[in-house]
């Protein structure tokens, strides 16, 4: 938490300082939790404009967001690139006027690409390597609006054709706007990049926004979505509770088929919680965020926590099998694999102290996985040892079923219940 507030000092510290510089926009942000994806650390946000409208009312609009976002407390900061100042220059083509010479509109197009853009033509092998070949014109018959003239196109009149400069169905005109025209999902779109405040979860940040999208875009027929790593918080993350449901399931197969039973298996599980609510109290207790790296850190603690559960399980029903009362059996094997569990658990907790003390590039992630691992194995060692015992009576009295004779040592006639 200090390395997080000294890296939000330094980048309050360098938006203000880029302020005082008002020749440009200067942005300043944390680099990507995972490299690769996304560019900056923080929220990544796409203001998008489905009609393909006016840019200056689309500025208007993603100002006007970008102004209300930051005075939310839940966030730090957030800015936009998107301007609508810079210079363009503007080619209004005469539709009507180049049907009637007979000159095809995808010919305007593709004369002024290949003349003052760039028109691929294709690819050719020399000497082991690939070139690719462009059109161009020279710069001294692109440099003004009215080099359009220097450049000619073919007119189609019924079987005579000739050749008419450009200028006779194209005018052009200074305007300004964005530069350059950013484009996603096939819209055009203004770049939001920004992040949650201290104390906000980048969750609760995304909630916001959406919230004030809802409130400002909306109405005036704009849209949003996520790019980066919010889009992968936003819809991979919200698979948390499927991924937590299939691990759990998957534990549950396993012990049902170690124990050829689809109760026993139950009393294993329970254990689980007690891991969950040790990981939720140590991360609440250090202020850390329910982020990715401690969603990997609970996935993890299923297992550990239905490891030690097993241990006791699996002895006290051998014992039960071999004639010992449930309570008795259930006692029995939690003294005899106390030590044990306390013994490998123990090296597992101070084997993750390292990352729950570790500083440096990254530790946050460290941080965020070491504390909800160790919180919950020792929830899970010295809480769920002296319930998995109660877990497994409780279990075996509810759903044990039928009957079966004990051996011959501990009674004749008697019966037990069947395993179910």
């Amino acid at each position: 938490t200090e390395a997080r507030q000294r890296a939000q000092s330094l980048i309050g510290a360098a938006f203000q300082k880029f302020a005082e510089i008002p020749e440009a926009l200067i942005l300043a942000f944390n680099p990507p939790a995972i490299m690769g994806l996304g560019a900056t650390g923080g929220f990544s946000l796409q203001l998008q404009d489905p009609s393909g409208g006016d840019f200056a009312e689309f500025a208007e609009a993603a100002q006007e967001f970008v102004a209300k976002a930051i005075q939310h407390p839940a966030i730090a900061f957030a800015g936009t690139s998107f301007r609508v100042s810079a210079p363009r220059l503007y080619a209004h083509v005469d539709r009507d006027h180049a049907k009637a010479l007979g000159v095809p509109i995808s010919d305007v197009f593709d004369t002024m690409q290949a003349y003052f853009g760039n028109f691929y033509i294709n690819d050719f092998v020399k000497f082991g390597r690939v070139y690719r070949v462009q059109t161009e014109a020279p710069p001294q018959y692109r440099s003004t609006p009215e080099d359009i003239s220097k450049i000619y196109i073919r007119a189609q009149n019924g079987s005579e054709s000739s050749m008419i400069p450009l200028s006779t169905v194209v005018t052009t005109e200074f305007t300004s706007g964005p530069d350059p025209v950013t484009h996603f999902n096939g819209f055009n779109t203004a770049l939001v990049l920004g992040g949650a405040a201290p104390g906000f979860s980048s969750g609760e940040a995304l909630a916001v926004l959406e919230q004030m999208a809802d409130e400002i875009l909306t109405p005036r027929g704009y849209t949003i979505d996520w790019s980066g790593m919010s889009f992968q918080e936003r819809y991979a993350g919200g698979q948390t509770i499927m991924v937590f449901g299939f691990a759990l399931l998957m534990v549950f197969l396993v012990l049902a088929a170690l124990y050829e039973s689809w109760s026993i298996p139950f009393a294993v599980l329970l254990a689980v919680p007690f891991g969950v609510l040790g990981a939720l109290s140590a991360v609440w207790v250090r202020g850390l965020d329910n982020d990715i790296y401690f969603q990997i850190g609970l996935v993890t603690l299923i297992g550990l926590a239905a490891k030690n559960a097993i241990l006791i399980v699996e002895f006290a029903n051998k014992l039960y099998e071999s004639g010992r009362s449930l309570p008795d059996a259930a006692l029995e094997a939690a003294r005899l694999r106390f030590r044990p569990i306390v013994m490998t658990s123990m090296a597992f907790i101070l084997g993750v102290v390292p990352l729950v003390v570790a500083s440096g590039a990254g530790a946050a992630s460290r941080h965020s996985i070491g504390t909800g691992v160790f919180g919950g194995m020792l929830a899970a060692t010295f809480l769920a040892i002296f319930f998995v015992p109660l877990f497994f009576v409780v279990i075996r009295k509810l759903l044990d079923r039928g009957g079966r004779p004990l051996p011959d040592d501990a009674g004749v006639g008697k019966q037990r219940p069947l395993n179910q």
